[in-house]
């Protein structure tokens, strides 16, 4: 049992408050003026851990890897930008790869930040917007296959982008539905073809904006269309390259504070500075001071960021804090339907804290009650 006293912090409300907060069994167990000593973290700003549902890697790890040691690098790397939850994605790979590393992610005991799920990025897409994606292994979705991937992940597959238009995707969008949450992303669908995927139980949008069909004055391509759905939540890459700062602070005057979900779509360079990587069984390549990996034609392949260094960018970029940090907390736990255990500070929630100076810069993580 331990008790953080004099806190002040960011309720289940996301309003600031002040008190003490009590942590037993790697649960919030208490929230108020309570009596016991304590430690004292008066100089510190309290907000809940970051929720990452889109990461291939980082810290020289990747899901993909298919090993521990691997997994390991991740989330020693998220732990120390305060991710405490995280989703591990997938690349469109051959059916028996995929096998194999979901095996290892659902097996997989973290000892830093924790696995909330799976996230299946493809294979299911269209070949015209793959974007870093290998074009050899997009195929057709089907049922059976997404069947035995799902239960052969223990249930852990929380997330999955399709192309809508790419297969006859009416059946397998209320299948897969009722298991995860299906995105639509890597798509060339137009406005009507989206809707209807919406329709069928489509609830979220992967990385809006990239390898998806635009909004324009006379289409609403993907992007408007699920700008416009208030049914539906949208990843947004805020490293300030993936989406140009104006474009981040209209859309999310569109999306509110309930319906943004910051994503960092990092790959295993994330923190390991420039030089050449792999994603996806492709080179990719970091420049001195870049912002984001790219293929060797110059296509976009995947961030370098953090969700930390996100959150502060979105408020460099003029979005007010309350948005910006429901972005990348309980708004990403939301659409996994893990915010009933993680995501905001709330009596009977996994204690992950994430202590801030006043230049919110991480001094102290928690996961679980545990400092990291």
């Amino acid at each position: 049992m331990m008790i953080f006293k004099n806190c002040t912090f960011y309720n289940e409300f996301f309003e600031k408050e002040f008190g003490d907060i009590e942590v037993e069994n790697g649960l919030i167990k208490q929230i108020g003026i309570l009596n016991g000593e304590g430690r004292d973290m008066s100089d510190f700003i309290l907000i809940p851990g970051f929720v990452d549902i889109h990461i291939h890697g980082c810290g020289g790890g990747d899901a993909g890897d298919a090993d521990s040691i691997s997994l390991d690098k991740m989330t020693s790397e998220l732990a120390k930008h305060g991710v405490t939850s995280f989703c591990p994605t997938t690349m469109t790979l051959g059916t028996e790869k995929l096998f194999e590393i979901i095996k290892v992610l659902s097996d997989y005991k973290s000892k830093k930040s924790k696995i909330a799920g799976i996230n299946l990025e493809g294979p299911f897409i269209a070949s015209s917007k793959k974007g870093a994606q290998n074009a050899d292994y997009i195929r057709e979705g089907t049922i059976d296959e997404f069947d035995k991937l799902y239960k052969n992940s223990n249930h852990m597959i929380k997330l999955i982008t399709i192309a809508p238009e790419a297969f006859d995707s009416c059946d397998f969008i209320k299948f897969a539905s009722q298991r995860c949450t299906v995105s639509i992303g890597h798509s060339n669908a137009n406005a009507l073809e989206c809707k209807n995927a919406v329709n069928r139980g489509v609830r979220h949008a992967t990385h809006l904006f990239n390898a998806m069909t635009p909004m324009t004055h006379r289409e609403a391509g993907i992007a408007g269309t699920m700008l416009d759905d208030e049914r539906v939540m949208c990843e947004l890459i805020c490293d300030g390259g993936h989406i140009c700062p104006a474009v981040l602070r209209n859309t999310f005057k569109i999306l509110g504070e309930d319906r943004a979900i910051t994503i960092s779509d990092s790959m295993r360079a994330a923190g390991l500075g420039c030089g050449e990587f792999e994603l996806g069984g492709q080179s990719v390549f970091v420049e001195k001071d870049g912002k984001y990996a790219t293929l060797s034609d110059g296509t976009i392949a995947a961030s370098i960021t953090n969700l930390h260094t996100e959150f502060k960018n979105l408020l460099n970029f003029g979005i007010d804090f309350k948005s910006a940090l429901k972005s990348c907390t309980i708004n990403p736990a939301k659409a996994i339907k893990e915010d009933s255990k993680i995501g905001s500070i709330q009596q009977g929630k996994c204690a992950d804290l994430v202590f801030l100076d006043e230049n919110l810069n991480i001094k102290e993580v928690y996961i679980n009650g545990i400092l990291a």
